[in-house]
């Protein structure tokens, strides 16, 4: 690990615990409009875990102590209730398809997080994965805390232990035998994120709207990656939070979002010269041959969002 690394670790590390709400509080009215906050809740049919989410976030964080002034979920096309339960639960509901209307949106977790960039208005925003069991919303409280004490501080990520099975530390598959190893190569300062690819983060308005956002699974890591050649590693933190539980994607599943994330990386190692990505995983049919399927890799970007006319008359309103 480089020295650099070790040092922010250090200095850039903490526990959600290091940051009291009371704290938390009195740092945002100092800011002022500076110290707004948006949380979002990208959803894709998660009617079962979004509502108590939201419910909790606005509870605690709203209504007992007002950390957060906009809660906002995000619907990608569900099919299920979870735009009915998260609005019962006090969230704003807006569908991705509303945002930005004029662009036919493509599907993804990125394409998503890049237009709530157009539906909130805090100056600083926190993402939240809405698949998350046992929901704790000290997590939010945590990940935004070097935002609202420490104006160097530009990007915060969550840490965390994920367990598979009740296993501790067997969660994360991706992140270890792909992005772990990628980030250590490729980008060594970034070595010491716990958690990398996690769905848990927050950042400064300011910084978000310079940096493209990949439309599918490799949204984290290329955040990640142009946060750190955007603002440095000093500007960047992570906070432990404790455990993450949520809903685990099947083996197929996760090839695919290893793909995009790998795709990603490609990208930013080397533009251009670079053939069309697919991927084909094999399945045994009923008749017990080996059936391939090829999927296409997602790798389309969007600009950064103050390139975005529209955003940039919002902004100025």
């Amino acid at each position: 690990m480089l020295d650099e690394v070790e040092h922010w670790l250090t200095a850039r590390s903490g526990q959600a615990a290091d940051r009291p709400l009371p704290a938390l509080l009195a740092a945002k009215q100092a800011l002022g409009p500076r110290g707004t906050v948006s949380v979002v809740l990208p959803a894709l049919d998660e009617e079962e875990t979004v509502g108590v989410i939201a419910g909790a976030i606005r509870r605690a964080l709203i209504e007992e102590v007002p950390l957060v002034d906009e809660l906002i979920v995000v619907d990608s096309g569900s099919v299920d209730r979870t735009a009915e339960v998260a609005a019962a639960a006090g969230a704003k509901v807006v569908h991705r398809d509303e945002i930005l209307p004029r662009l036919p949106a493509l599907p993804g977790k990125g394409e998503v997080l890049w237009r709530s960039l157009l539906a909130t208005s805090g100056e600083i925003v926190a993402f939240v994965d809405a698949d998350l069991r046992e929901f704790d919303p000290a997590l939010v409280a945590g990940i935004v805390g070097p935002l609202l004490t420490d104006p160097d501080v530009s990007f915060v990520k969550a840490m965390y232990d994920r367990p598979l099975d009740g296993r501790p530390g067997e969660g994360g598959r991706v992140t270890e035998l792909v992005a772990r190893p990628l980030l250590n190569l490729h980008w060594p300062q970034l070595a010491g994120f716990v958690q990398p690819l996690g769905g848990e983060y927050a950042a400064r308005r300011s910084l978000l709207e310079r940096l493209p956002f990949p439309v599918g699974y490799g949204v984290e890591l290329a955040l990640l990656v142009d946060t750190l050649h955007t603002v440095g590693l000093d500007a960047m933190a992570q906070v432990d939070v404790g455990v993450r539980r949520h809903r685990h994607q099947d083996g197929r599943a996760l090839g695919r979002m290893a793909a995009a994330i790998y795709r990603t990386a490609q990208l930013r190692l080397s533009r251009g010269h670079l053939v069309r990505p697919r991927l084909t995983q094999f399945e045994r049919s009923p008749e017990g041959a080996f059936v391939p399927h090829t999927y296409e890799i997602d790798t389309e970007e969007r600009p950064p969002m103050r390139l975005v006319e529209e955003y940039v008359r919002r902004r100025a309103a």
